[in-house]
């Protein structure tokens, strides 16, 4: 007979895994659908209409255009999670345990430093000086007491690309510089975590070099034999 001491414990539910954080540009993403979109319109017209060698210059030319368009504006993308920086820039993918990211760094671009000296850039959260002065001129009339005005209503709404309100104790920050905020805060969270150490790797990006680098190379042949 069994004892209520002899039964096992129920199984208990897994514990959830946070999902990465991803972030991406609003307006790459916008530009990239649109050059990708008449890139393939224009070069698909040429394949189905065109004679002579114009189909062979438009499949070069979409081997080597369409795999760079979208490497610098579909592809880039930076993934934080609790143990890891994923980096996913036009031709290479760098992983980052937080244990080996030394400092996150904002001038004109928006870049990543490694304990090790390494340094890469990120993508995906492209630096606007036009965004940080639109910010600091919302900073500056919020702190004189103007920030109740429309531009002050906008930034409490949500409103604008340029920065985000500040809260009740905080500036008003660009909203790409609010990001590298929040990968800092997340970087001094879980930097001495356990979980968050190991190497960093970096993988070359080939479904974008390769199709890119034929397309180079059948485009340079047909140009020079014609």
């Amino acid at each position: 007979m069994t004892t209520p001491e002899s039964q096992s414990p129920p199984p208990q539910p897994p514990v959830p895994v946070s999902k990465d954080r991803i972030y991406r540009s609003p307006a790459g993403l916008a530009g990239g659908v649109l050059l990708l979109a008449l890139a393939l319109w224009l070069g698909i017209d040429a394949l189905v209409a065109g004679e002579g060698r114009t189909p062979w210059l438009a499949l070069a030319a979409l081997l080597f255009l369409v795999p760079l368009i979208a490497a610098y504006t579909v592809r880039p993308a930076v993934f934080a999670g609790d143990d890891r920086l994923r980096v996913r820039n036009p031709f290479r993918v760098i992983v980052l345990p937080w244990g080996q990211v030394a400092s996150l760094r904002s001038g004109y671009s928006n870049e990543v430093l490694t304990e090790s000296g390494d340094k890469y850039q990120l993508w995906s959260i492209p630096v606007s000086l036009r965004a940080r002065k639109k910010a600091a001129r919302r900073e500056t009339r919020r702190a004189s007491g103007g920030g109740q005005g429309r531009g002050g209503m906008l930034g409490a709404l949500g409103g604008g690309g340029a920065g985000t309100a500040a809260g009740a104790d905080g500036p008003v920050r660009a909203e790409t510089d609010k990001v590298m905020d929040d990968l800092r805060e997340t970087l001094e969270a879980r930097k001495p975590a356990d979980t968050s150490q190991g190497e960093v790797t970096v993988r070359w990006a080939y479904e974008v070099v390769v199709p890119a680098a034929a397309g180079a190379v059948l485009l340079a042949v047909l140009l020079g034999t014609g």
